[in-house]
């Protein structure tokens, strides 16, 4: 490994605005998985989420001179590729509105089976993540951003607020609220019978 590679975000930043392509490869390395996830949540669809990870890179790439070294470049980066969810987001709410709902499958949510519970089981699970994604992705977008950025981004609410362009407490209501909605959606599909709960022995 280059000592390149091992450099910190903000200089491989610095070194980019002046048009060092390696030092920027690198840094997308770093934070496309996350991105790409981020935005799959986001948006609810695998190739918008790719699209719009796509043109946040190429985005933050023409303003990186305006990029301030003392901030972390996730979280600016971040705020970037939001910006474009909600331009696709926009986009995707008319094509839905003309064409109809479009279901969509998260690669994510093929999860692994566990040695210690049956075939049955590990379906039961797979359906209850995927109905889980599909909640989230129902939710308003101004809820959904700030749940997947702190509860499963891990993120803390001020940094949030920062990419969002809001106040902690503005994310720590939203967040809120988005709780609120997953409970009460997952808790019609328990009551539908759409699945149901893994048994405990």
């Amino acid at each position: 490994m280059s000592d390149a590679a091992d450099r910190s975000d903000a200089a491989l930043a610095t070194a980019a605005a002046t048009g060092d392509e390696r030092a920027y490869a690198i840094l997308v390395g770093r934070h496309k998985e996350p991105l790409y996830r981020l935005l799959r949540r986001y948006l609810g669809d695998a190739d918008e989420a790719y699209e719009a990870a796509h043109e946040a890179f190429i985005a933050a790439w023409s303003a990186l001179e305006r990029y301030d070294p003392e901030r972390p470049f996730g979280a600016w980066l971040r705020t970037i590729a939001i910006n474009k969810a909600r331009d696709r987001g926009r986009r995707i709410a008319v094509r839905r509105l003309i064409f109809g709902s479009k279901s969509f499958e998260d690669s994510e949510a093929q999860i692994r089976p566990d040695a210690t519970i049956s075939a049955d089981e590990a379906i039961i699970e797979q359906e209850q993540l995927a109905e889980l994604d599909r909640a989230i992705a129902r939710l308003p977008l101004a809820l959904r951003a700030p749940l997947i950025l702190t509860a499963i981004e891990g993120r803390p609410q001020q940094e949030a607020g920062d990419i969002l362009g809001i106040s902690a407490k503005s994310v720590e209501t939203r967040v809120y609220r988005a709780r609120k909605l997953l409970a009460q959606t997952l808790d019609a599909s328990l009551r539908s019978g759409r699945f149901a709960p893994r048994q405990v022995r």
